[in-house]
């Protein structure tokens, strides 16, 4: 039978995951310990009433789960002391004496889990209920993780640097305040892997005794590099290598082991491993940050019970700034544990990931004041077609090369073309710009690097891989130097070189040896990488970046300066660069295109496609856009919109698109892109018959024509309807525009800049008070009769605010309040309310305040003079009782700026027993000391 209540949808989905997560769920009448280790039993009886669900371990019971609707979702937290209370009760038929340890509330979608044995407390969301086994293992441990943690001993910082210290320290203090993520910002060269592994190693002995840790990478490379590292790692309290205390898994199948403690995996693979599902070994060569394709519809992680959400206590994340978005961050929220971020580049989203934790900021600057790494001097090439691009002229012969097989073939230039320098290398090749650049490096080295007889480790960034391949072939023929001399490096192992005929020209190698090669021996001495040796990617003995092509993400830049930040002695640069005089000083950046002038973008990974708003979705199609992509993304969106629409939503809709509803042009949008529909049309405008073929061209033409009768619909209107309807049914969750104090991001504003800003919003209110000088609101009030503003309501401040927010945007109430207390020399602290600061600015603006004041402020000192005064008369002082409830007005007004007789009736007053508790503590004066207050607190 369909069921009716959603309390008993919520019960059906809490069953299904208790069920996947090893329980077997009973009901009260037919309990049967003997069925498997976990038994969940509903509406079990307790001396404060049915539980919705008690749980039993080994026939013991160990915790409760409190049920609740699919929509008490965002206030799932407010029934934790309802569900503490069950577990504190006392249960029918067991004599527990014991509070019940583990307490869930759970809507069959969101579900929260507290241990009772922690230190303290504290609710947090996880995956799926916990398995009955990990149960019984928590208990029979004498202490949960988190009180364990409480016991961590004193870091030995024997062989340690002060910023890996400091970033353990700060680690192991987080976690002791169980907090639960955390990121550790180290410079590139600055031992962030080691860090980790010294953390894993003191997490994993006693007496905090882990059970186990991932190290998540996202390339098989870093899983490599972190293998070794851990293999290598020797403790400073124990002469034994770390994998010789603890097993060292890194996972290259579908196979996970239960019995090592530290695991090495990609993302990629702990993705598929959780979807049960086999993957392709060539997804882990290249990081998914900079992957140029993906599923359409990735599917979103299920529970796994060989792979459940306890399985490990902590997860390291390497190159955290790349793994933790898109259809990667569900594999990291999947795990109960604990996350600790590695990176040298945090970016805005990063730092809103791990919710501003920041154990660890340690700088590339730093580092080199330390000397941890070495710092860099840039070096300029610049040709006139990298600059200006060129020309071809008509009339002569020009070759023309497909990109991939280099196949050629000759034609006649019919006009003259002008290619700009953003086409070289892409659309327009010209060796010579190559060429010239390549030979100005060559001359230039004996002044780059005086002294040298050898050319310097060097690593080029092209732009393509047909870009990098014409730059590799003229290094060698320039440099005179054969195929070991100069090669190139990519994620991924490379093809054999073919000539057309099919003959193999050059091997393809594995890139993990041309990375050993390009660390430890003579050759090659210059490398071409395309996609960025992968960032972790050790190799010291690299003295020289040569950009040919430009880059706009400042956080891509800066991770590809990494690669030559490492620093190394002496005797091991020399080993393969002999001519070296001393130990690794410094690295050259040579810039043949612009790149360290160009403007930089905000910091971000290079995500596959980033999520299209659905009205711009919408408007592309009104203006046009036919791509499949687009036209199936908004159909897809319209038709979940339309789920959460009622009837009265539905019809103006409808109204608006001229009596068509919603589902109906969801159905036309999908049938506009469906296959046959698109192939029946194209043979159409082709005029042939069915079965042959009509060509791309008149598919693509097809479905535009198509596309384009159905987007008829869409006028600007409709859309903005809909967006305003979507913006009513869905939060959007932003993790890139933090919350930062405006102070911090105006700090730099000078005088004069403060002077400018607070003199428009002053003109601003000037100009507001003249047009409702005949109007009872705050500005005329505040503007024309001063002594009536203990008149000025909450609603007269928020209309106002609103109005401003409407018609000057820029003149947000905090950032002027930011510039009066430039101008003021105002130390305190910032009005967490736009409101309070508005009301604050309007008397600094009007005279009233001669600096900036925090209103609550002034309302409070202003309470205090009053009270003073009335105490120092002849009037009745005013009692205990009274004194309590004129500090709730006081606190009324600094909020709310007023205070009425009405007032009294709502919060924070009717819990103090409202109008009538008032009238009896002060009788007829009531009236009177609220007119009072209002007068004198605003004063």
């Amino acid at each position: 039978m369909v069921n009716q209540t959603p309390e008993q949808k919520a019960r059906d989905n809490i069953d299904l995951m208790l069920a996947k997560a090893g329980w077997v769920v009973q009901d009260k009448k037919k309990i049967n310990f003997s069925a498997a280790q976990g038994i969940a039993v509903r509406e079990y009886q307790t001396d404060v009433g049915p539980a919705d669900y008690v749980l039993f371990v080994d026939n013991k019971a160990v915790g409760v789960i409190e049920a609740k609707p699919e929509t008490w979702g965002e206030k799932i937290t407010t029934v934790e002391d309802q569900s503490q209370g069950y577990a504190n009760a006392n249960l029918k038929w067991v004599n527990n004496k014991e509070i019940l340890r583990f307490v869930y509330e759970s809507t069959g979608v969101i579900t929260r889990f507290t241990d009772g044995a922690d230190p303290h407390p504290r609710s947090r969301e996880v995956f799926n209920f916990h398995r009955p086994e990990s149960l019984a293992s928590w208990l029979r441990e004498a202490k949960s993780l988190r009180a364990r943690l409480q016991d961590m001993p004193p870091l030995p910082t024997d062989g340690l640097r002060d910023c890996q210290i400091t970033a353990i320290t700060n680690l192991e203090q987080s976690l002791k305040e169980d907090r639960p993520r955390a990121l550790i910002q180290m410079a590139t060269g600055a031992g962030k892997t080691f860090t980790a592994i010294t953390a894993s190693y003191r997490l994993l002995k006693e007496p905090v005794s882990a059970k186990r840790i991932l190290f998540l990478v996202d390339t098989k490379n870093l899983g490599e590099q972190a293998e070794q590292e851990f293999m290598t790692f020797v403790p400073n309290d124990d002469n034994r290598k770390f994998t010789e205390l603890y097993s060292v898994q890194r996972l290259k199948s579908s196979h996970i082991s239960t019995d090592s403690q530290v695991y090495i995996s990609t993302i990629q693979r702990m993705y598929s491993m959780l979807k049960d599902e086999p993957l392709d070994d060539a997804l882990e060569e290249q990081n998914p940050a900079e992957q140029l394709t993906k599923p359409k519809d990735p599917l979103p992680v299920v529970y796994n019970a060989k792979i459940p959400p306890e399985f490990f206590d902590v997860i390291i994340i390497d190159e955290c700034h790349r793994s933790i978005y898109n259809l990667w961050r569900q594999v990291i929220e999947y795990f109960d544990a604990y996350l600790v971020g590695l990176t040298a580049t945090p970016d805005a989203r990063t730092f809103g990931f791990f919710r501003k934790n920041v154990v660890s900021e340690y700088s590339h600057e730093k580092a080199v004041a330390d000397g941890v790494n070495v710092g860099n001097e840039v070096f300029i090439i610049e040709t006139e077609k990298t600059t200006q691009g060129g020309k071809i002229t008509a009339k002569q012969q020009v070759e023309k090369r497909e990109r991939t097989t280099r196949r050629k073939r000759w034609e006649m230039q019919d006009e003259e073309q002008t290619y700009s320098a953003k086409q070289l290398d892409r659309d327009i090749v010209n060796p010579d710009q190559i060429r010239t650049v390549i030979k100005t490096f060559k001359e230039t080295l004996p002044v780059i690097f005086p002294g040298r007889t050898e050319v310097p480790k060097t690593l080029v960034f092209a732009k393509t891989d047909s870009h990098a391949d014409d730059i590799i072939q003229i290094i060698r023929e320039e440099f005179g130097g054969s195929n070991q001399f100069c090669k190139k490096v990519t994620y991924r192992v490379a093809n054999d070189k073919l000539d057309a005929e099919g003959k193999v020209l050059e091997e393809g190698e594995d890139p993990a040896a041309i990375l050993a090669q390009l660390r430890n021996d003579y050759y090659p001495r210059i490398a071409v990488t395309v996609d960025m040796i992968a960032t972790g990617t050790d190799v010291k003995a690299l003295e020289c970046l040569l950009f040919m092509r430009d880059v706009k993400s400042k956080n891509y830049f800066e991770q590809m300066k990494g690669r030559g930040t490492r620093t190394l002695d002496k005797d091991s640069l020399q080993k393969v660069t002999p001519s070296a005089k001393s130990a690794k000083t410094h690295y050259v950046i040579v810039d043949a295109i612009g790149v360290t002038k160009s403007i930089k973008t905000a910091s971000r990974p290079l995500i596959t496609k980033p999520s299209v708003a659905l009205k711009d979705l919408a408007m592309g199609v009104m203006m046009g856009a036919s791509d499949s992509d687009t036209v199936s993304s908004l159909a897809g969106r319209l038709a979940r919109l339309d789920k959460q629409l009622d009837d009265k939503e539905r019809a103006r809709i409808a109204k608006q698109a001229g009596g068509v509803p919603l589902l109906a042009i969801v159905g036309e949008l999908f049938n506009a892109i469906d296959g046959d529909r698109v192939e029946q049309k194209a043979l159409e405008l082709a005029g042939l018959l069915e079965g042959t073929d009509p060509g791309d061209s008149h598919r693509d033409k097809a479905q535009a024509e198509l596309v384009g009768e159905v987007a008829k619909v869409f006028n600007g209107e409709l859309i903005e309807l809909i967006d305003s309807i979507r913006r009513d049914k869905e939060q959007t969750v932003v993790h890139d525009d933090l919350d930062d104090l405006i102070k911090a991001e105006w700090a730099g504003d000078t005088t004069e800049n403060a002077k400018v800003l607070t003199q428009e919003f002053s003109d601003y209110l000037k100009e507001k008070a003249a047009e409702q000088a005949d109007k009872i609101d705050a500005l005329s009030i505040y503007f024309h009769t001063p002594a009536r503003r203990s008149e000025v309501t909450y609603s007269h401040i928020k209309t106002l605010l609103d109005v401003i927010k409407q018609e000057r945007p820029k003149l947000a109430p905090l950032r002027i309040w930011q510039a009066y207390a430039h101008l003021d020399s105002y130390k305190g602290t910032t009005p967490v309310a736009e409101l309070t600061a508005l009301v604050a600015l309007i008397r600094r603006v009007c005279g009233i305040d001669h600096s900036i004041t925090p209103f609550d402020a002034t309302v409070r000192k202003n309470f205090q003079r009053w009270i003073m005064q009335y105490h120092s008369g002849n009037s009745e002082k005013f009692n205990e009782q009274q004194m309590a409830w004129l500090h709730i007005i006081r606190d009324h007004i600094a909020s709310s700026f007023h205070c009425e007789r009405e007032d009294l009736e709502m919060a924070p007053f009717d819990s103090q027993g409202g109008l009538g508790k008032m009238y009896q503590l002060f009788g007829d004066k009531m009236d009177w000391v609220i007119e009072v207050m209002n007068q004198e607190l605003v004063a």
